[in-house]
This record gives C-alpha cells, sequence and structure tokens, in this order.
C-alpha cells in the first residue's frame, strides 16, 4: 500500500496525547499484537475497540476503506492509542542548512531582512578563527552584505547586534503532525490539544 497521509494513522500514547503518525500495516501489527487499541468517534464519543472488536465492527461497513485478506475484511484504523506507551518521543532537530534557515524564518539576523534561502548565508557569531564552533547557539542566517561587513569579527567587534540570540530549536510533535501531513479529519481533536497543552520553552 502506498504510503499517503489518507493512509496513514496517528498514534497517541497511553494518556491519549498525539505523538506519531504511522503506516497503516505497523498500526495494525500494533493492533494485532495487542499494544494499541483502535480509537473511533461516533456522535462526538471516542470509544476505543482492540483487534478483534474492531474486525467485527468492520464486518458490517459497506465503504471502500477496508483491507482484505483471505478470511476477514478489516475498516483501516484512522486514530489508534498506545496501551502502555505514556511519554513523548525524543527526538531533536537535525542540525542542517534547511532547518537552520527554517529557525530563523528566512531572515537575515543582523539587518532584519527576508530573502530567498539563494540570497543568505550561515554566519558564525563568533567566528571559526576565533575558536568558534559550528552549532546551534553560534550561527545564524545572514544575507550577504551583512556576512561581508561582519567578516571574521564578532558583531560587537563589527559594530552589528543580533537581532535574536541563536538557540537550538526544540522538536515538537504536534507541528510535525500538523504541518508534514495533512490530517485526517478525525484527528483534529488530539492535534489541537498537543497544540494548545505543550510545555513551551525560551526559544518559542
Amino acid at each position: 500500500m502506498m504510503a499517503t497521509p489518507h493512509n496513514r494513522v496517528l498514534v497517541l500514547n497511553r494518556l491519549w496525547q498525539a505523538v506519531n503518525i504511522c503506516s497503516v500495516e505497523r498500526a495494525l501489527g500494533l493492533l494485532y499484537t495487542d499494544h494499541a487499541q483502535v480509537v473511533y468517534e461516533e456522535a462526538g464519543q471516542f470509544n476505543t475497540f482492540s483487534f478483534n472488536q474492531w474486525r467485527d465492527l468492520s464486518a458490517g461497513h459497506t465503504g471502500n476503506d477496508c483491507l482484505h485478506t483471505v478470511s476477514f475484511r478489516i475498516r483501516i484504523p484512522r486514530i489508534i492509542v498506545l496501551l502502555f506507551f505514556d511519554r513523548f518521543p525524543r527526538k531533536e532537530v537535525k542540525f542542517t542548512r534547511n532547518n537552520l534557515f527554517e529557525r530563523d524564518k528566512d531572515t537575515c539576523q543582523y539587518c532584519g531582512r527576508t530573502l530567498p534561502r539563494q540570497e543568505l548565508n550561515i554566519d558564525h557569531v563568533v567566528p571559526r578563527t576565533q575558536g568558534g564552533k559550528t552549532t546551534w547557539t553560534n550561527v545564524v542566517c545572514s544575507c550577504i552584505p551583512c556576512n561581508h561587513r561582519k567578516g571574521s569579527r564578532t558583531p560587537a567587534e563589527a559594530g552589528m547586534h543580533l537581532i535574536h540570540a541563536p538557540r537550538k530549536p526544540r522538536w515538537r510533535p504536534f507541528l510535525e503532525v500538523q504541518f508534514r501531513h495533512a490530517p485526517d479529519h478525525s484527528w483534529r481533536h488530539f492535534v489541537d490539544l498537543a497544540y494548545w497543552n505543550v510545555e513551551l520553552g525560551e526559544d518559542t
């Protein structure tokens, strides 16, 4: 089965918080081994179903969103809840050029101009010639003129000021769910809940 937003499954942890998106095959595997249950909304109520319960409920379903086996048919679940996992997955934002530009919103951190990425550079706040490291907290997005003006100097030495001090961004599961995939309508409650209840940090 091709992996598209329409056959991806929203995964909730044991506390009913959105933590991931997985394939239908992975979701059915978790259901079959009793590591998860289907979450299904009907008349404004969320109910849970084991694999066998969901298979029996699927028998009367006439839609085309079903998988067929030799002995039975089962409806593709849209949401599952894990029975034993109650944490958010620990992930970090990869330190890449694109993610750096995303953090700084394609905006030069010296003059404040927002430009196409091909017109931007990566600047070391403390230059490498002075021992500066290539890390989240020492690199910023810079336009080419500001980068040339600063040269191999610190902002203070060049008489320049940073708009925002560089910070390491946090990875937020709800952002992955909300923006990387087109959510199924039934996901909305849990995606919105994750958005409003996530702990905010200084880099927000």
